[in-house]
């Protein structure tokens, strides 16, 4: 993924094209270097904003970024030229294009005719308003003051502030790449869309997902299989004011493969005692009935448990499905959409007390999973401890699976035992665990045990007003994911991505 840089001023003749030109040249001594205009039009940004569409302009400069980036080690962002009357606008909507980017900036300001005191309370104001939207600040190229200013300037912030390019060189190696939840979002999408996989809904007569098979058709995501009555979910989707034409509507009982699937069935439990009759009471359940479409080859996946349980959502896929040769068992991960930032949680709703072997497993597969999907995996193996400064079996317990972890995984960066706050919290971090690569960084939170990663993860996503996409379950042999009974429509939206993308992984199309 390219580094990104996101340069802007706030006025016209800030010097920013100066900016963008010298950083241009710095960039292309790093590698392939590629320049990006989020507004080729600001007339047009503006007819979105008023018109209520800011997300649609937003999607836009996604979809466009993503082809420059496709073939790029970096991008310079060229912010708006502010040839508008609304400065304050045009500030607005370069800082959510840079937030939503997951872009740090870089300021062109124009000094000329201000005191130093002057510009330094422009430059903090503007510092507090990018800290606001998770926007890092990584300096300001600062034109029309004398040296005396210019020095005086900088001596006052923690980055470069300077008139000169050279001084700017830096700034390239604090540019990571950075997934956004938006981003992120918009990557599940088009990456489901370049393959559209077969994806059955047992629970088709659901009014969230009669709505979300209305948008994952019409934007041609996924190929949706519906299992309910035909007529209800029609007349239903008609009711909602929605379309649902293009699914394929299957009712079990009524299916001609219904008698098929049964036998099928009978077969594969014969060892445990499973006759015809009660095969077929199982085909009568839809998710029984979705199970073995894909068993069949007839669906690519499935996502269910908007109405039924976790339990019944996953029971039939260990029952025929069953695991990858490589996977010892099945588990889940949830990804976190904070407001800057993608977090992976692990397990949180399949594995009740894994064993320190079972939870080594976990963090590698959810450090995969994570990796799978464009996140860089930081790993954390979370306890009541941090480092060596605690004792009892729950932390002797994290403490093996962190070892037998990085034995499995010797390339990936894995810390345990390790205590929440230091995991997040750099500061924290260096009085805890000084030095770690992981501490203060963590993306991938693996949890010891169910009662800690439900707690945990619903406590992050309520308080942090995040939306967290999951469980998405690892280790069977074809994609089968599970939703909350609270899920939304975005929610369902996004796992049936997650669950096409798991099939296109499957099938060598990624």
């Amino acid at each position: 993924m390219a580094r990104t840089l996101f340069i802007t001023a706030l006025a016209a003749g800030s010097g920013k094209d100066e900016a963008v030109s010298g950083m241009m040249k710095l960039a292309q001594g790093c590698g392939k270097a590629a320049l990006f205009r989020p507004f080729p039009c600001l007339c047009t940004a503006r007819e979105h904003i008023n018109a209520g569409k800011g997300g649609e302009l937003i999607d836009a400069i996604l979809a466009e970024y993503a082809k420059v980036a496709a073939d790029a080690d970096f991008v310079i962002c060229d912010g708006s030229d502010f040839s508008g009357r609304n400065a304050a606008f045009e500030v607005a909507l370069n800082t959510c294009a840079a937030a939503n980017l997951g872009a740090p900036v870089l300021l062109a300001l124009s000094g000329a005719g201000c005191s130093a005191a002057e510009v330094m309370a422009e430059i903090a104001a503007f510092q507090c308003q990018m800290k606001e939207q998770c926007v890092e600040v990584l300096g300001v190229y600062l034109s029309g003051m004398s040296a005396e200013d210019e020095q005086s300037v900088n001596a006052h912030f923690a980055f470069p502030v300077s008139g000169s390019m050279a001084d700017f060189a830096c700034i390239l190696d604090a540019c990571k790449a950075h997934v956004t939840p938006r981003l992120f979002e918009f990557g599940l999408i088009a990456q489901a869309q370049k393959h559209p996989m077969r994806i059955v809904l047992p629970e088709g007569e659901e009014d969230r997902l009669i709505n979300a098979a209305a948008i994952l058709l019409q934007r041609k995501v996924a190929k949706i299989i519906l299992l309910g009555d035909p007529e209800k979910i029609h007349a239903r989707a008609a009711e909602l004011g929605v379309s649902v034409d293009g699914a394929e509507i299957i009712d079990p009982v009524k299916s001609p493969d219904f008698e098929d699937f049964a036998a099928t069935y009978a077969e594969l439990r014969a060892k445990k005692g499973v006759t015809i009759e009660q095969a077929r009471e199982k085909m009568a359940d839809a998710t029984y009935y979705g199970t073995m479409m894909i068993y069949k080859e007839q669906a690519d996946g499935m996502v269910s448990g908007a109405v039924n349980t976790t339990a019944h959502t996953v029971r039939p896929a260990l029952e025929f499905i069953k695991t990858k040769p490589s996977a010892s068992i099945v588990s889940s991960a949830f990804f976190v959409c904070l407001k800057d930032r993608v977090n992976t949680y692990g397990d949180c709703a399949i594995n009740l007390d894994p064993t320190a072997e079972q939870l080594a497993t976990i963090a590698v597969t959810t450090a995969e999973t994570a990796q799978a999907f464009g996140l860089t995996p930081y790993v954390a193996m979370l306890s009541y401890s941090t480092g060596t400064s605690g004792k009892g079996a729950s932390v002797d317990k994290v403490r093996e699976a962190t070892r037998l972890a990085r034995e499995q995984a010797p390339d990936m960066l894995i810390t345990g035992p390790i205590q929440y706050d230091a995991a997040v919290d750099p500061v924290t971090a260096r009085t805890k665990m000084p030095g770690d690569p992981v501490a203060g960084r963590a993306s991938v939170f693996i949890v010891p045990d169910i009662n800690t990663g439900n707690n945990l993860y619903k406590a992050v996503q309520r308080s942090a007003h995040a939306v967290a996409i999951g469980p998405v379950l690892q280790g069977l042999r074809k994609p089968v994911n599970d939703l909350s009974r609270g899920c939304t429509v975005p929610d369902i939206v996004n796992t049936v991505a997650i669950t096409a993308i798991q099939a296109q992984a499957e099938k060598g199309l990624r």
